[in-house]
């Protein structure tokens, strides 16, 4: 099987694992990030295929909506790259990238390193910020029943991964607590350029949101 059609069959393996997910853990989450990841990889030198691997299977199955379980993702991953008699390198690439790609409260220390996975987390950081990503944290704040903003709950920015999966808090805190972060977080130099101008939008997005919120806009 060619590269071409690996891809393509990994594309419809995706859109049917993900086809009632929630909103923004959908395929076109998955799309984006894909979409993303190829225009980061495009200055860099890299192994495109495992990058497009990697995107594409990153959140197959996301531990949020698996009470937790954070080995479903790299096995069903690697179940279906195995079926599809890729090499064990690229499989084993492709499992590192889910392993370590997720932000976990930011103090998640990386037990793998490769450009293949800076680029794979750039680009899924890229889909959780801008106008993209309030939306997307707007729509799971809504899936899990969160409160808008309560002036009275303080953001915690230094959270442990544990405590970070546990968090309930408004979804306004969530800017703080990840979104706002992860400008300084990029790993490319393409990541870091496209991160500045979708983190200024959340912050005008802020300060637009605080002065309808105490009536005076």
């Amino acid at each position: 099987m060619n590269s071409s059609e690996l891809i393509n069959k990994t594309i419809s393996f995706v859109k049917e694992k993900l086809n009632d997910a929630e909103g923004g853990h959908d395929w076109f989450h998955i799309e984006r990030v894909y979409k993303n990841s190829l225009l980061i990889a495009k200055d860099t030198d890299c192994d495109i295929t495992v990058v497009q691997l990697g995107a594409l299977l990153h959140d197959i199955a996301d531990s949020k909506f698996h009470n937790g379980d954070e080995t479903i993702g790299p096995k069903t991953a690697r179940a279906f790259l195995e079926a599809q008699n890729v090499s064990e390198e690229i499989i084993a690439h492709v499992v590192n990238i889910i392993e370590n790609i997720s932000y976990k409260g930011g103090n998640f220390e990386k037990k793998f390193s490769s450009v293949e996975l800076d680029i794979v987390q750039d680009a899924d950081r890229l889909d959780a910020i801008g106008a993209i990503g309030v939306a997307r944290a707007f729509n799971y704040g809504g899936f899990k029943n969160r409160a808008l903003y309560n002036p009275e709950i303080a953001p915690v920015t230094n959270m442990t991964k544990e405590e970070y999966k546990k968090n309930n808090a408004p979804t306004i805190n969530h800017f703080y607590e990840k979104l706002l972060l992860l400008k300084d977080k990029m790993n490319t130099a393409k990541g870091k350029e496209i991160a500045a101008e979708r983190h200024r939008f959340m912050e005008s997005f802020l300060a637009q949101f605080y002065a309808e919120w105490e009536g005076v806009k």
